[in-house]
């Protein structure tokens, strides 16, 4: 027998294949985003339900729920373990409500017809170059989340479900001894903060953010035991932030184009005690055609803020028109990087 190795010729996807999977993306965000609303995970977390049980616990169509539920498991969304019969996956698992690390929401955010809508007209933010929120709902992206109390509510389960997966890492990733005041700019109710104060306990924290925003905070820190250990100050950090040494943003200077970012970090600069840093926690565009999670990210900021996210080059740049320096950038587990700056 010949021993050697023998090649085997993987079968290569069509061209055509990959253009209709992206063009009907579309639909399985929408299939994702039926399955997040109606907590099929949930009724699937003890075990494995028949289309039937399914439907009637839902008051849905059954043959029609049973269509989307196997369009998601070609996409290891769900498994049909048996005919007509799902159970839950590794990946459906997170769609469930009542775990840490729920992605549910986010699910429900991406297929809301409000979202849906604006990235309908992202033809127009590619002609103009600019967001395209105001367009489709009449007033711009923040204004109109504290004007539509629901919709918000969607918006800021996920922000807090992006928090639970990227704060573990954050510690886990970065040393913060040595910090006496960390504050954390626009960090909503306070989550990431309370996990780096927990695993820090010679910190104290400042939380920062819009009055709406702070008045809800009180309760999650009070369970994080950190309290005692938090000034909670309101302001607009396009004018002035509380003093500290130290200061944290995840996920905010995404949100804004290059001048308004800029505007953001000098508020930060003239307040810093000292020789502090700001840390960013952000994606980082890789160069090239490498797939990575920032370049979807990049496009919801294109159409919905205005934003964008940054390669390493476009941070030095941005930190050096606020009079900062680049000074290193620390990997996470998780998609997104710590991006350190002090002043230059």
């Amino acid at each position: 027998m010949d021993t050697q190795a023998i090649a085997i010729e993987q079968p290569t996807v069509p061209p055509q294949a990959i253009l209709l999977q992206i063009g009907f993306g579309a639909m399985m965000t929408q299939a994702l985003g039926v399955a997040a609303r109606l907590g099929i995970a949930d009724y699937l977390k003890d075990g494995p339900k028949s289309v039937a049980e399914l439907a009637a616990a839902t008051s849905s169509h059954e043959t029609a729920l049973y269509r989307v539920l196997r369009s998601l498991a070609g996409a290891g969304v769900f498994r049909e373990s048996s005919p007509r019969v799902f159970e839950n996956t590794p990946v459906s698992e997170l769609l469930r409500s009542d775990i840490p690390n729920t992605m549910r929401s986010g699910a429900i955010f991406t297929a809301e017809p409000w979202h849906f809508d604006v990235w309908a007209n992202m033809p127009d933010s590619v002609k103009t170059g600019e967001a395209v929120w105001k367009q489709t709902h009449g007033t711009e992206v923040f204004d109109w989340f504290a004007e539509n109390a629901d919709a918000a509510e969607i918006f800021n389960k996920t922000m807090t479900e992006m928090s639970a997966g990227a704060a573990p890492a954050v510690v886990e990733a970065y040393d913060f001894s040595g910090i006496e005041t960390l504050a954390d700019i626009a960090g909503g109710h306070g989550f990431l903060l309370s996990q780096i104060l927990k695993a820090n306990p010679e910190i104290d924290g400042i939380l920062f953010d819009t009055v709406e925003v702070i008045e809800g905070a009180d309760a999650l820190l009070q369970n994080e035991g950190v309290a005692d250990r938090v000034e909670k100050i309101t302001g607009d950090f396009f004018k002035e932030v509380p003093t500290a040494d130290a200061y944290i943003m995840k996920h905010i200077i995404h949100d804004w184009e290059d001048e308004k970012a800029i505007t953001i970090l000098k508020s930060i600069h003239a307040a810093m005690k000292g020789d502090g840093k700001v840390l960013l926690v952000e994606t980082v565009v890789p160069e090239g055609n490498e797939p990575h999670m920032s370049k979807m990210i990049d496009l919801e900021m294109l159409t919905s803020t205005g934003g964008m996210e940054r390669t390493e080059e476009e941070y030095r740049d941005l930190f050096a028109n606020a009079a900062f320096r680049l000074k290193r950038i620390v990997p996470t587990r998780s998609p997104f990087s710590i991006i350190e700056a002090v002043k230059s």
